[in-house]
């Protein structure tokens, strides 16, 4: 048989075929999609999970005419090998390659760019808005998870729909997983809505036998107005159509002939409609299918063998921090763990299985996990908060109004922070020392490796009269001993790492031990150089900054974060506020990441764009010496 899937160039090429083609269709994006992400790494279950539905959704609607938004995208690789990316989906994550979440630029079959859940239902309705607004009849569908669906966007956006009452339809796919097995009041409301579906059916069959005896029109009258008393008693999906929706399912997501039948009969009604859809994350793919979370997202791995565990002799940032909260939790009954979906990328599974009581895993709902700790604390327990850098993002006002402005001793642990890799702009954590550096009473640490982590948790969690946050990157720490028991830091105080005489290197967090390097390098270069780990954001260790002030005339700063209101920004803001500054100040350098999203490629080749690489950072400093000098003598000097 010969294949299908090279011959779809568009959507229109899938609607070109006979029905009895597509399940051959179905099986061929599976193939392909394994294969790449077994090659590139990617988000694996999530997609598998959506083939049939992806299939149905380009068999019946148009796009782009009709608009289809994704929620976080996770699932959207079948789309992209439907929508003329086949060419290049084996450049998948790779640098200058496929994007792995839809992405406005890179097709005009992506609508809406994301990456972060609960997003689609508000776009979708913004689409709608516009289409109304300038008289067109195009169809727009939001796609979001059950998982997203525990996020409180999605509700303001269903609420919206409802109230504007416009045309357009939500699919939710129902796979019981986001990452990690889905928690809380929603997943255990879909499940009572699923264990319904019997209800559904008698209700249709009772429906078209009172339709048919005499008088049946007025029987039915009759029996609406008893179903709608009785459905609010035994039938769970009234939420949403409380909330404005005419309510479908739940239907089998793999049955592609029946998924199509009801988005052709769906597409012909007015107003907001919502599907729901049963699915399997991973189908068609054994290992994916009976570990959904560890196929969630992968690495590279053997396609016949599946993800091998390869561990590494240096332990990741996030293993260090969950092991050793779980250590202080053990000794103080007041501590709490808290992560938004992530028990497992946040490294909080054996707080969960060893103190249930005190770990909480709030769902997609960043916000409210801030929230939430700020009422701990004031209740005298001791919360952490551990959160990816980009997701923490989405509760800065309740840092600051839930948590900061009330002095509370919530502890902040922003997991992922600087550039991840592969994952791209959406989930790039360098923004987070310019957001918490801003805040009021916040403390801001940053560890050099995971023995300051340890010791920058024990600084935390000893502060009583506010908040604290520290940053760590994705993936292993140096290999650093961690012996003896962690203890408090003098909060704001910085560490000389290497004595020097001609150049000051201000470096924080990721970037001390390439800075170290750097300092290597300059050396045999004939330049001195001073390293110092600042350990904090804020405050400022500025008896240091002073005694610098006054024995460097070249003082370079190096962050993995945001230039813009990050940490050099803070040290100008220092020098440009001292009193009895020297009439000639030092000369200085902010090394890092410039005014501009960062794309995808690996975390490595990112930095090393970036410069801020040992490399990079000891060529830039190289031209810092070369100031004052002719720009011919300067380029010599680089």
């Amino acid at each position: 048989m010969d294949p299908l899937l090279p011959g779809i160039k568009n959507p229109e090429d899938l609607r070109q075929l006979q029905e009895d083609q597509l399940e051959q269709v179905c099986v061929e994006l599976r193939d392909s999609i394994i294969s790449t992400v077994a090659t590139t790494g990617g988000h694996l279950g999530a997609s598998l999970g959506v083939v049939e539905l992806t299939v149905a959704l380009h068999r019946v609607f148009k796009t782009p005419f009709d608009k289809i938004v994704w929620d976080v995208g996770h699932q959207a690789y079948g789309h992209k090998l439907l929508t003329g990316r086949q060419n290049d989906f084996h450049t998948l994550r790779t640098r200058g390659g496929v994007s792995g979440f839809p992405k406005q630029s890179e097709s005009e079959h992506d609508h809406f760019g994301v990456g972060h859940a609960s997003t689609s239902i508000s776009a979708a309705v913004g689409f709608a808005a516009a289409r109304d607004a300038r008289n067109e009849d195009n169809s727009v569908i939001a796609i979001i998870g059950d998982g997203a669906l525990t996020g409180g966007l999605a509700y303001e956006g269903m609420n919206n729909a409802g109230q504007l009452n416009t045309d357009m339809i939500v699919i939710l796919n129902d796979n019981k997983m986001s990452i990690s097995p889905n928690v809380g009041a929603i997943s255990k409301y879909l499940t009572r809505i699923t264990a319904g579906k019997h209800y559904n059916r008698l209700e249709s069959d009772l429906w078209d036998m009172l339709g048919k005896v005499p008088h049946g029109s007025k029987a039915q009258i009759l029996a609406g107005r008893i179903k709608e008393s009785l459905k609010q008693l035994v039938v769970p999906n009234i939420l949403f159509e409380e909330l404005g929706f005419k309510y479908f399912g739940p239907l089998d997501g793999h049955d592609l002939p029946l998924l199509t039948k009801t988005l052709q009969a769906v597409k012909r009604l007015k107003g907001p409609i919502l599907i729901h859809v049963l699915t399997k994350k991973g189908k068609g793919y054994r290992f994916a299918e009976e570990d959904t979370a560890k196929y969630h997202g992968v690495g590279k791995f053997d396609k016949a063998e599946g993800v091998k565990v390869v561990s590494s002799p240096k332990p990741t940032f996030t293993g260090v921090f969950g092991a050793a909260l779980f250590d202080f939790a053990r000794k103080d009954s007041r501590i709490h763990a808290i992560t938004a979906a992530m028990p497992s990328g946040t490294g909080l599974n054996r707080m969960k299985e060893s103190f249930p009581q005190r770990f909480h895993d709030v769902g997609i709902a960043e916000g409210h996990a801030i929230t939430f700790a700020g009422a701990l604390a004031s209740a005298g327990q001791r919360p952490v908060v551990a959160l990816y850098s980009t997701f923490l993002q989405r509760a800065i006002d309740m840092v600051i109004h839930d948590v900061a402005l009330q002095k509370l001793p919530v502890v902040i642990a922003v997991d992922r922070a600087g550039v991840v890799g592969e994952d791209g702009p959406t989930h790039h954590g360098v923004f987070d020392f310019t957001f918490l550096r801003m805040i009021p009473e916040m403390v801001v640490m940053a560890p050099r490796d995971e023995d300051q982590l340890r010791h920058m948790l024990a600084t935390a969690l000893a502060r009583e009269d506010g908040p604290s946050s520290l940053r760590y990157p994705r993936g292993n720490g140096q290999g650093v001993s961690m012996d003896g028991e962690p203890v408090c830091l003098p909060i704001g105080k910085a560490e000389t790492l290497r004595q020097g005489k001609e150049v000051a290197i201000l470096a924080v967090g990721s970037m001390v031990y390439p800075s170290l390097d750097a300092a290597d390098i300059l050396m045999q270069q004939g330049i001195d150089a001073e390293v110092v780990d600042m350990r904090f954001v804020k405050p400022l260790d500025e008896a240091l900054l002073n005694d610098i002030w006054h024995r460097f005339d070249k003082v370079v700063t190096v962050e993995e974060n945001s230039l813009a209101g990050g940490f050099g920004a803070a040290v100008l803001e220092w020098a440009a506020s001292r009193k009895n500054q020297p009439v000639n100040g030092p000369r200085v350098l902010n090394l890092g990441i410039g005014d501009k999203f960062q794309e995808h490629a690996s975390r490595d080749q990112l930095l090393e764009a970036m410069g801020l690489d040992s490399a990079g950072i000891s060529r830039e400093i190289i031209k810092v010496d070369s100031w004052g000098l002719d720009e011919n003598q300067a380029q010599s000097a680089s």
